[in-house]
């Protein structure tokens, strides 16, 4: 097999994260990390060193050049993503963090009182734009959306504002696409605004073909830095 991405650092978020609400009630989504893991051992198999931050899943992966750092929340998963940021190479933004949090965490659990119960929320840190705004020229960053209504145009405003080499859009207009299946199907979206959609296929396949593209930048970038030293 090729090593397509040997000796490269790869840094890849995967799964769902956590907001507690009290000491046993969280917020949290659908997310099984089935992508994030699949990418992670595409890349194992391809010759990559790679840093896997993952929210909760029932997932497991072991290689010698894989290092797991398992958290919860928004907060912790942005820590660790710093932690490794700094020598990634690539960096594959495929967890599905939460966006917000509650304000503030009952020490207890909280008891059931009357016909309505309201939660305040407070903003998450961003942590694909975070990181985003700091990229180095050499790092390529992938994203992942999860849209329901005008797919494309939410997915191109992502690449802009966060900073991303591509990014790649979740269709959940398939029933065999949604969270927690062994499928997917992606349509990814490139800076240039080219377009490439795929069929259904199961995740460890959707995984070999977003490293593809992802390898289409890496000689591309090769390419151009040639022709500047021939200048």
């Amino acid at each position: 097999m090729a090593q397509t991405f040997a000796h490269k650092n790869v840094l890849i978020t995967a799964g769902p994260t956590q907001e507690a609400i009290d000491p046993v009630r969280y917020i949290s989504n659908h997310s099984s990390g089935k992508m994030g893991y699949a990418l992670a051992e595409a890349f194992l198999h391809q010759g990559a060193n790679v840093f896997l931050i993952s929210g909760p899943t029932c997932l497991n992966l072991q290689h010698t050049r894989l290092q797991v750092v398992k958290v919860k929340t928004a907060f912790e998963m942005y820590m660790g993503c710093c932690r490794f940021f700094g020598q990634a190479d690539i960096i594959v933004f495929a967890a599905a963090v939460a966006d917000y949090r509650p304000a503030n965490v009952a020490q207890q659990k909280i008891k059931k009182q009357g016909d309505e119960f309201t939660i305040r929320m407070v903003k998450n840190i961003d942590i694909a734009r975070e990181l985003g705004a700091v990229k180095k020229p050499q790092q390529i960053a992938v994203g992942f959306a999860l849209e329901t209504n005008d797919e494309i145009e939410h997915a191109v405003g992502k690449l802009a504002t966060k900073n991303f080499d591509m990014i790649v859009l979740n269709l959940m207009n398939d029933q065999q696409a949604t969270f927690g299946y062994d499928t997917n199907k992606i349509t990814i979206i490139k800076r240039d605004r080219q377009e490439i959609e795929f069929p259904l296929k199961p995740k460890t396949e959707v995984a070999h073909d977003i490293l593809n593209e992802i390898a289409l930048i890496m000689q591309t970038r090769k390419a151009y830095s040639k022709l500047w030293q021939l200048n």
